[in-house]
């Protein structure tokens, strides 16, 4: 496929080559649509005072006509030619100022119409407001007076976002960021005819490397990537713009917190076709604010002889950054066991630092047993570090002393062991203007934000202070059950003054400054609900048991005014997605809460309880370890148990009629309910979307599974329903975005599956929707899927034939 996209030819080769029933854009229901067309509520940012409150509005979803725009599709970006900016972004189409005291909210004068702005970062002294205008030929910065509440663009050079914007304000008047080098208009034309083919070669180095999408292809794209990758780093002060060395290719761009040096990472040649950029060879160095490199720091290798195993890393330096409580210090992380982590070793990473002028010797400040994630800095007596295994799943999170350079572990915890999450520390500004880690009761305790707070009853969010001397975290508030109500930040940490965000089943979420200590809480929005369609429509967290024992939950939601008494069972779809668990007792905590408010995506099912159908959302369906094994050992085997489960309970409610229940899911839901529907005949349809059928396209590893192909060809075959489709007769509708662009889930694997079904005599039905990456977008085709999606549940699963399946039998 050619790079360089324009909607027509496309739509006319994708109508001749792919479809045998075009069909013109349907509507489904109007209950669905105007659940689906519903204005958003706006996005909030306070400053930190509380004293004034930016709203950002933003249309629902943009049309096909806009995802047709052409754009450039290379080196793992999607890039729109005509302006230096990523395509298919999201944008505020409106914003205003409201002064909390006094509850006025005031108009912003000079901003540009239509607005597609993004971007948006408050300055030092929170009395200004920085925020990006992507307009269809160049890209602009326009700053936000709050007191005035008036705007000015401030560059004179358009900017180049392509690669990051590197928006960062040095001071309340002093503005970095990239611009453009070269006029769009000069971007390279591809030849009529090539010089000779695109040639790779590989000598006898491994390479492995996941399935990525829009990779560079040929010398033409390589072209490409230079000309839009490459910018010029400037500073902006009081409206004067001054260019910071050379134009380059800017991966990275990071003042340090004296604002007197940056870190800058460069990308460099030979750009890679097996990763994406991030994975490109580049140069990691220190400058001063005129360009000129004070210390090369490292020169980076490709990723591509990264080995696989989601806990190696290659063995370079690596997460570069500075410490955020020091002038200018940077620091990093190497590997010490030569990025293997099964290599038996006392410690997997060592973590350096060099102070300014970086003439002297990297200074090691410590050593982890796993591998290193993390540090957050403090002061110097405090910082947080993060090391743990993903293959694993734990984590440690420990106490680093920079004056001592004692490490001491704080807590042990399974990433997946919600329960016992204490939280994140609460930041605040230091001197230097950067959020570090703050300690309250004289050094002695962290406040802790937990956002989930998640329990046996639900998520309840709560803030806390944990004991660095005993290791303890006592909670000091917690949203009521009944309801949820999250800390946004903190305000006054000292007088436990904070920002809420606080919603219930029937109350769309609004905003509160809450005064903990005096129990008292002002609400500063009154948003209302966009989704009258829903009032009446209940809403339970079920609990239920598997055959094995491990504990389930589901987000039951039932059709206004349903009686099972009168109404009897109804037609049910269950949405899911799977995840690994390396035991039991994780797998069986509760997520989510039914006490929040229900927010309508694209990618929802909550749709289909419009249409009188009851919908089991979030079901869990935990692949758990046992003992000696790896999750996948019985994937398949326990999507049965969870499934089973799941119909059993609605079942036994009076709910749900067992002979009249469809699954559903996206990406891996979507392979899931395949695998499903290839094993089991327990359903009467499947939805599927842009899933991943054949693990052999993802041959170095998938989700958590991160044995290769060649080390166990049995496991990728028996899990991928490619392998089984002779035995899928269950319909089945599936639905790819002809544009994803999510590793591993290629749209060729809807392609091969749908032909695979097709030619052993199933009901399948293949929706290929235009322009659409991973997550779709586009408001007609989500309108669209949603009239296919309904369409398909009232043919096979509503008014389906009252014959009994065979609920528990496997094929």
């Amino acid at each position: 496929m050619k790079k360089l996209i324009f909607p027509l030819l496309f739509l006319f080769t994708m109508v001749r080559a792919m479809a045998q029933d075009a069909v013109s854009y349907q509507m489904p229901p109007k209950a669905m649509a105007d659940l689906l067309l519903a204005k958003p509520t706006p996005a909030v940012s306070v400053d930190s005072k509380a004293e004034w409150m930016l709203l950002s509005e933003r249309n629902a979803y943009p049309s096909v006509a806009e995802l047709a725009a052409p754009e450039v599709r290379i080196a793992g970006l999607r890039i729109n030619p005509l302006n230096y900016s990523l395509s298919r972004q999201t944008f505020v189409n409106n914003v205003t100022l409201r002064n909390i005291k006094t509850g006025k909210t005031y108009p912003i004068l000079g901003l540009p119409a239509p607005l597609f702005a993004n971007g948006i970062s408050w300055s030092p002294d929170e009395h200004k407001i920085a925020i990006i205008q992507v307009n269809q030929h160049t890209v602009d910065l326009y700053v936000i007076n709050v007191l005035s509440h008036k705007a000015m663009k401030v560059n004179k050079t358009p900017l180049n976002t392509v690669l990051g914007n590197g928006i960062v304000w040095a001071d309340n008047s002093t503005l970095f960021y990239r611009v453009a080098s070269k006029p769009v208009g000069m971007m390279p034309q591809r030849p009529l005819t090539p010089k000779g083919p695109t040639v790779q070669e590989n000598l006898g180095k491994a390479a492995p490397s996941a399935t990525f999408e829009d990779l560079i292809k040929t010398p033409y794209d390589e072209q490409l990537f230079e000309f839009f990758g490459t910018s010029q780093l400037v500073q902006n002060k009081n409206g004067i713009e001054t260019k910071i060395g050379k134009p380059a290719i800017y991966n990275t761009t990071v003042l340090s917190p004296d604002k007197k040096y940056m870190m800058v990472r460069k990308v460099k040649k030979p750009f890679s076709y097996l990763v994406t950029d991030r994975g490109f060879p580049s140069e990691v160095s220190i400058t001063d604010l005129t360009g000129k490199t004070v210390k090369v720091l490292a020169e980076l290798p490709s990723t591509e002889g990264t080995p696989s195993g989601y806990d190696n890393a290659q063995d370079v330096p690596r997460d570069f950054g500075w410490r955020e409580d020091e002038p200018a210090t940077i620091t990093w992380a190497h590997p010490l066991d030569s990025g293997l982590i099964k290599k038996k070793v006392d410690f997997h990473d060592a973590f350096y630092a060099l102070s300014a002028p970086f003439n002297g010797e990297a200074k090691e400040l410590f050593k982890t047993q796993y591998r290193l994630r993390n540090v957050s800095w403090g002061n110097n007596t405090f910082a947080m570090v993060n090391e743990g295994m993903r293959s694993k799943q734990v984590n440690r999170t420990e106490r680093f002393d920079p004056s001592t350079g004692k490490l001491e572990v704080l807590y042990d915890r399974s990433q997946n062991d919600s329960y016992n999450n204490p939280g994140i520390p609460v930041r605040a500004r230091n001197k230097y203007g950067r959020d570090v880690i703050i300690t309250i009761d004289n050094g002695t305790k962290l406040l802790m934000n937990n956002t989930t707070g998640a329990s046996a009853k639900g998520d309840m969010p709560f803030l806390a202070k944990f004991d660095l001397a005993n290791k303890t975290n006592e909670i000091i508030w917690r949203c009521k059950e009944g309801e949820y109500e999250s800390v946004s930040d903190v305000i006054d940490p000292d007088k436990l003054v904070v920002l809420t965000r606080r919603e219930t089943q029937t109350e769309v979420p609004n905003y509160y400054i809450r005064d903990i200590a005096a129990n008292t809480a002002k609400q500063i929005t009154s948003f209302a609900n966009p989704y009258p369609q829903l009032i009446g429509v209940s809403k339970e967290k079920i609990h239920y048991k598997r055959a094995d024992g491990i504990d389930l939950t589901g987000d039951l939601y039932l059709p206004k005014g349903y009686d099972k008494a009168k109404d009897g069972p109804l037609p049910v779809l269950i949405w899911a997605y799977p995840r690994e668990y390396e035991n039991a007792s994780d797998a069986a905590q509760t997520r989510g809460s039914q006490y929040r408010f229900t927010l309508i995506g694209g990618g929802s099912p909550v749709f289909f309880v419009t249409q009188g159908y009851a919908v089991l959302d979030n079901a869990e369906m935990p692949i758990v370890a046992k003992e000696g094994q790896k999750p996948n050992d019985s994937f398949v085997e326990q999507l049965q148990l969870n499934a089973e489960a799941a119909i059993n309970k609605l079942a036994e409610m009076g709910v749900g009629d067992r002979n009249r229940i469809a699954v559903g899911g996206h990406s891996y839901g979507a392979f899931m309910t395949v695998n499903l529907l290839a094993h089991t005949n327990l359903f009467k349809a499947g939805l599927a979307e842009s899933g991943a059928y054949n693990r052999t396209l993802t041959p170095f590893g998938f989700q958590n599974e991160d044995r290769t192909y060649w080390q166990d060809p049995k496991l990728y075959y028996d899990m991928s329903p490619f392998s089984f489709a002779d035995k899928i007769k269950t319909p089945l509708l599936m639905t790819h975005g002809d544009m994803d662009d999510n590793s591993g889930t290629f749209p060729i694997n809807s392609e091969r599956l749908f032909a695979a079904i097709k030619g052993l005599g199933g009901t399948v039905r293949f929706v290929y929707l235009p322009f659409e990456a991973h997550g779709y977008r586009g408001r007609e085709n989500l309108l669209h899927k949603l009239w296919e999606q309904y369409t398909w549940m009232e043919k096979y699963v509503k008014n389906a034939d009252p014959v009994k399946s065979a609920n528990a039998i496997t094929k």
